[in-house]
Order: structure tokens, then C-alpha cells, then sequence
């Protein structure tokens, strides 16, 4: 694999200019903050201005699927600005987006054959959501608005898409919000009450079940659709029960009611098919998807609809009232193709297949320390939740937690050489999604890593 090489750069200048002017994501912002600066990534490696190498243990962000420093990727994307470095798709189209598109559609199941490019995922699902209901509206069922997802469950930061997500404390800030988004319990089988942590099956019919109650209870003429990540990403890492999806879809068909499969995480080989509701084996209404599509390399996201919800729409009088400047961009069509053809060359998800068993396996080791309370995950997303007490599940308070997960964990973390996330958005949890082409080597190396910094922490309990 080819990489692109940067000479260090002025790093007391940048990190001076930084803390002037660089306002940061969901970044606590101080003159008494520096941030890392990344320069560089070569494989599942990524390196800062001081020179310091760091194994990848998030992908960026869920995102660089195929490793860093991909030379290719950055020349397909060339060409592509060489050949029409930009067209927006109102009214028009360019040839990038139509073989992505094209492309796409292949790879999803059923009738998903109408694909609305975005710039992103939290795009994606504001796109999804404005369907659901425009689309109501055009059958005939106006009432029809609403949408469930689950508690603690992200789903975006834009006003509409920050209602679907499930997490109060990002809320609170920006209400009120666009009305309409209401919450069913997620997955978190470690959590389940009433004996139901020991019978999988039946969890994940209660689980599905409380999704009919919310709709049953907010009435199913006012619900347009429901929102659920094949592998809930916020509070690490909640993997379906057996059996959820499939009573899922029976009671989305039951109420009339879309199945949004979000997919911004979970696609493109992060659990081990390019669409991971076909690892899960159900066919949802809309999928929305992003990050890995271009393995980071430019922006982009997409929503993919069904024929069955594009047929109101194709009478040659009524247009989605939707759209962005750059979605679909033609640079970032371009390298997502490039992407994908590396996916098929170096057969990426058949590599996912095979390691994933090992990467479960290499995590499950960190269970002998007595501040890991569970592992789980899927495929290449995994997270760990971390407890004060083993057998009694108890968690960290609040003060316990800032203490331990930002004052010390993800700090401790990355000195050490692993960038991951310490995340408290539900329970404290470590969660770790390195890049598709890795292997054991980097599987121990996580691991190792973690050990000593786990045991450190819980000498500070």
C-alpha cells in the first residue's frame, strides 16, 4: 500500500494558531487546551506534528475503512476535479453520481434501488425523516409525523435529526427541538431487568414489543417511522437479539410505519457486509449511510429508499422539496467508487468476516479485570463497559466518571499509542472500531494497551 508522506510541521505554530481560532467538535475549548495535532495516518497508524505514532482504534470517526494513506483514493479524486470539479444534482446530473448511485442499489437488499445523496450521515437521516413525512402526505395519511428510536440512541446534531437521537444531555441546549421524536428502550441486553439478560430470544421480543407500545401509544395514524442503527453506536456498542429485527418489521408493517435502518456506522463493512441490515437479515424502508463509504476521503452520505416510497414522487409534478449544494458531490462520488473498488479487490468484508471472531476474542481477554464489566460488539465495533463492581454491575456516579473517563482515561489512552473513545453518554464505556485491513497484531497491541491503562484506572477508584 502506498502512502503519502508530510515533512513535521511548525507544530508550536499551529498549536498556537489553534487555540486563537480553531473552535473544536464536541470539544471542551480552553486557552489552556491544546489539542493533538494529527498530521499524517499509514494503515491502521496514525501520526501527530511531534512525530508520535498511534494505532487507529476509532477509524477516525467509524470512517476509514480502508486504512490511511491510500494514494489512490486522493488520485481518483483528482481526476475527478481535473474532469468537473463540481455540479450540483438539482435537475441535473454528472456521471460519478449516477454509477455511485447505481452502484449502490446493487449492494442493497430488496427494492432499495433510490438513492439522495447527502454530505453526511446526520443529512442522511434529516433527508429520511423529511421523506417519511412528505411521503404521508402524498398517500394520503398527513397525520402520519412521528418517529420512535431508541433511549440513549445518536442520530445527528441538526435540529431535526437531534430529535431522533435518543441522548437528553445533548438536547437541553437547543431546545426546543423540531417536535415529533419520541423513545423505546434499546438493546442493552447487560442492563435487561426481569431475568431477561439470561434469555436472548425473549429479550429481544420485549425489546421490539416496547416499539409496537410507543407507537400503540403516541397512535399509529401519527407515526411515519422508526429509526434504529443495526448496532446502536451510543452507550458501546448494543448489538440486536435474536429475533429483534424480524418482529421489528412486523410491527413497522403492521402500523404502516418505515423502518429506517441508520447506517451511518455500520455500513460498509464495519459489522461485514456493505449494508449491515444484511448481516441482521432484514429489509428496512430507508437505509441512510456515510463515514465509510469513502473511507473519509471526502465527504459524503446517502439515503436509499425503496421504489414503493419514490413511486409518489415520479409523476412528473411532485419533487422531494429536499435537497443540499453538495450532496453528491462528483470529487466525492468519484473517490467513493475508488473505495469501493477496494473493497472488492482486497475483498475488505470477507477480511472482516474471518477476523471479526478474532477481535472479539482478543477484547474478551481484558474480562479478567475487575473494572470491565461486559464486552460486546459486532464485526470491527466493539465497546467495553466499565463498573465499579463486577458482580453487582454497579457503574461510576457522575463525578466518578468525569474523574475517570475524561480526566484520566482519555488522556492516559492516547499517551500510550492507542486513539479510541472513553464515552459516558449512557454508561461508561471504552469503544474501539479500528480500520477494516487490520489484523492481530494490531488486535494485541489494542489490547495490551488497554490492560495497563485499565489497571491503572481502577487504582484510582
Amino acid at each position: 500500500m502506498t502512502t503519502i508522506a508530510t515533512e513535521l510541521p511548525d507544530t508550536s505554530r499551529l498549536e498556537s494558531a489553534a487555540k486563537r481560532h480553531l473552535w473544536g467538535h464536541f470539544t471542551r475549548q480552553s486557552d489552556e487546551i491544546t489539542p493533538p495535532i494529527i498530521t499524517r495516518g499509514e494503515g491502521a497508524r496514525i501520526f501527530d506534528s511531534r512525530g508520535r505514532s498511534y494505532i487507529d482504534g476509532l477509524s477516525g470517526l467509524f470512517v476509514v475503512q480502508v486504512g490511511h494513506g491510500r494514494s489512490e483514493l486522493a488520485e481518483a479524486a483528482a481526476r475527478q476535479a481535473r474532469e468537473l470539479a463540481f455540479f450540483p444534482l438539482w435537475s441535473y446530473a454528472t456521471p460519478p453520481a449516477i454509477e455511485l448511485a447505481d452502484r449502490l442499489a446493487e449492494y442493497a437488499p430488496g427494492d432499495l434501488n433510490r438513492v439522495f445523496f447527502t454530505t453526511g450521515g446526520g443529512e442522511a437521516v434529516e433527508s429520511a425523516w423529511k421523506l417519511a413525512k412528505q411521503y404521508f402526505k402524498q398517500v394520503g395519511k398527513p397525520g402520519k409525523h412521528k418517529v420512535i428510536s431508541r433511549s440513549i440512541a445518536y442520530h445527528g446534531t441538526t435540529q431535526g435529526a437531534l430529535s431522533i437521537t435518543g441522548i437528553p444531555a445533548l438536547k437541553q441546549a437547543f431546545e426546543p427541538l423540531t417536535p415529533g421524536g419520541f423513545r423505546a428502550p434499546n438493546t442493552n441486553i447487560y442492563r435487561a431487568q426481569d431475568g431477561l439478560a439470561d434469555d436472548p430470544e425473549a429479550f429481544g421480543i420485549w425489546a421490539a414489543d416496547r416499539i409496537a407500545e410507543a407507537i400503540e401509544f403516541e397512535g399509529p395514524d401519527t407515526v411515519a417511522a422508526v429509526f434504529l442503527e443495526p448496532v446502536q453506536n451510543s452507550g458501546g456498542c448494543f448489538p440486536p437479539p435474536p429475533g429483534y429485527f424480524a418482529r421489528v418489521r412486523e410491527i413497522c408493517d403492521r402500523y404502516d410505519v418505515l423502518l429506517v435502518s441508520d447506517e451511518v456506522i455500520c455500513a460498509f463493512g464495519r459489522i461485514g457486509s456493505m449494508f449491515a441490515c444484511n448481516d441482521f437479515g432484514y429489509i428496512p424502508d430507508i437505509i441512510t449511510c456515510a463515514k465509510g463509504i469513502t473511507s473519509g476521503y471526502s465527504p459524503l452520505g446517502a439515503m436509499i429508499a425503496s421504489d414503493r416510497l419514490f413511486e409518489p414522487f415520479a409523476d412528473g409534478q411532485t419533487a422531494f422539496a429536499h435537497g443540499y449544494t453538495f450532496g453528491g458531490h462528483p470529487v466525492s462520488a468519484a473517490v467513493a467508487m475508488a473505495n469501493l473498488d477496494i473493497f472488492e479487490r482486497e475483498g475488505i468484508n470477507a477480511h472482516v468476516a474471518v477476523q471479526a471472531p478474532a477481535f472479539r476474542s482478543t477484547l474478551e481477554k481484558l474480562n479478567d479485570l475487575p473494572i470491565v464489566g461486559d464486552v460486546r460488539g459486532e464485526g470491527f465495533f466493539y465497546g467495553i463497559e466499565l463498573v465499579k463492581d463486577k458482580a453487582t454491575k454497579e457503574t461510576f456516579s457522575d463525578a466518578e466518571a468525569e474523574r475517570i473517563l475524561r480526566g484520566f482515561l482519555s488522556t492516559e489512552l492516547f499517551d500510550a499509542g492507542l486513539y479510541c473513545r472513553a464515552d459516558d453518554r449512557g454508561d461508561p464505556v471504552i469503544q474501539l472500531a479500528p480500520p477494516l485491513i487490520s489484523g492481530q497484531a494490531e488486535f494485541d497491541e489494542m489490547e495490551q494497551i488497554l490492560r495497563g491503562v485499565l489497571s491503572q484506572a481502577w487504582t484510582l477508584l
